[in-house]
């Protein structure tokens, strides 16, 4: 069997790095020569912040909007005039934003992916569907609260970090409102720029394992308390911005990780920790694979989908795809239909899974549970968790943090930058 050990990054500085010396110092060197912003961004800055201040005494702000589905580059539209959004619940915060991450879901949006679905719940919550403000997770300072929200959980001033559910309008713009259950404090040890990059994906990560992967069994899914020692897991794109925090939850509950990438993402990926690592582009990796013996959970986090399940030789428990048919196939085939289509889809590609004694096959989504984002914090706490930021934009450069995230072959994650 032709594995890769683990090569742990050295880093030039006196003592011993723990697990966040490591990942920072990584992260460092992988961004110093690719996050770099204009000269003028300082002068400019100051200057946006005096118009966004200006605006928001007026109940307006600045963001970024779309208003008809297409493709980043024609339909992402920046405006000055966005209507603030306002408490519409004793349970709700109106947050000023200070970074926010870009994930692929929001390019699928722009795309059209889920529109029938989110739009009917944006509907059935008193909202319209354009224009419509995307960005799913962000770090930022509570600015206004609820009444039944109490002094003791959340207080104006507080720096915070927090999620949107798809449905919502979302955070690339200077404000946004959440319930209380999607807001947590900000952990003290997270710069604004990687605590705006964890939430959304390590949600995702979270939801496959925890809740759909039942790694924790009940309690994991149910509270934040994880689980998973001594288990075996395979994660399928380890370098992008879910597999990046996957491997790492999977590493701080002791489980046994291996995992798949390209190969000049592998160095980062050993970085990370994780001891056996594959190049999913060499011809003998499928076999190397199935040498390894039975997994518990096979975590596709490259979008390979469940018929690629049935295409490999691996034995498995569960094997969880985050890219599931479910929404494109109500979009193309309306509600009933399209459910229909979803129920012989994993029938078949479960039949002809358990055929050839491998497990079941299933679909993992993103679910914004309170549990979750309390499990994450307490790991970034720790310093066990932290993400990999390839590239920060400032604000005014959206459309190009966009752009970036459509090309895909990501690693870790792409950030925007308000202040």
């Amino acid at each position: 069997m032709v594995l890769a050990k683990c090569i742990r990054f050295t880093a030039t500085v006196t003592g011993k790095a723990g697990p966040r010396d490591i990942l920072g110092n990584f992260r460092n060197l992988a961004t110093a020569t690719v996050a770099s912003t204009p000269s003028s961004t300082s002068t400019s800055a100051s200057t946006q912040e005096q118009q966004r201040r200006q605006h928001a005494s007026y109940g307006k702000m600045s963001g970024w909007q779309i208003h008809a589905y297409g493709v980043p580059q024609e339909e992402i539209q920046f405006s000055d005039a966005i209507k603030m959004p306002i408490l519409r619940s004793p349970t709700q915060l109106l947050v000023k934003v200070k970074a926010s991450s870009l994930n692929p879901i929001d390019v699928a949006m722009i795309n059209g992916y889920g529109a029938s679905v989110l739009n009917a719940m944006r509907c059935k919550d008193g909202g319209i569907e354009f224009p419509l403000v995307l960005g799913r997770d962000f770090c930022g300072e509570i600015v206004q609260k609820g009444l039944g929200i109490s002094s003791r959980e959340l207080e104006v001033g507080d720096e915070v970090w927090g999620i949107v559910p798809l449905h919502l309008q979302g955070c690339h713009a200077d404000y946004v409102v959440v319930e209380k259950y999607c807001l947590f404090k900000k952990p003290s040890n997270l710069s604004k720029i990687d605590a705006s990059a964890i939430l959304y994906a390590g949600m995702t990560a979270w939801s496959g394992l925890y809740i759909t992967g039942h790694l924790g069994d009940l309690l994991g899914a149910i509270s934040p308390v994880g689980g998973g020692a001594g288990k075996k897991v395979l994660v399928l794109g380890a370098a992008g911005g879910v597999g990046t925090l996957a491997v790492q939850m999977l590493l701080a509950e002791g489980v046994e990780v291996f995992a798949t990438c390209s190969p000049d993402a592998m160095q980062m990926v050993h970085n990370l920790g994780v001891k056996y690592v594959l190049d999913y582009t060499a011809p003998a990796h499928v076999q190397n694979v199935a040498s390894v013996g039975r997994f518990d959970i096979v975590l596709d986090c490259a979008g390979k989908g469940t018929d690629y399940a049935n295409e490999v030789p691996w034995l498995y428990d569960q094997y969880i795809t985050f890219n599931s048919p479910v929404l494109k196939n109500i979009d193309a085939d309306g509600f009933a239909a399209g459910m229909y289509q979803n129920a012989v889809n994993l029938v078949r590609n479960n039949a002809a899974s358990l055929s050839t004694r491998q497990g079941l096959v299933k679909w993992g989504y993103f679910v914004p549970a309170p549990q979750g984002i309390a499990y994450l914090q307490r790991l970034a706490e720790k310093g066990k968790l932290l993400p990999v930021v390839e590239k920060v934009f400032p604000f005014a450069s959206t459309p190009e943090a966009y752009e970036r995230v459509s090309q895909k072959h990501l690693r870790g994650k792409v950030v925007i930058d308000f202040e």
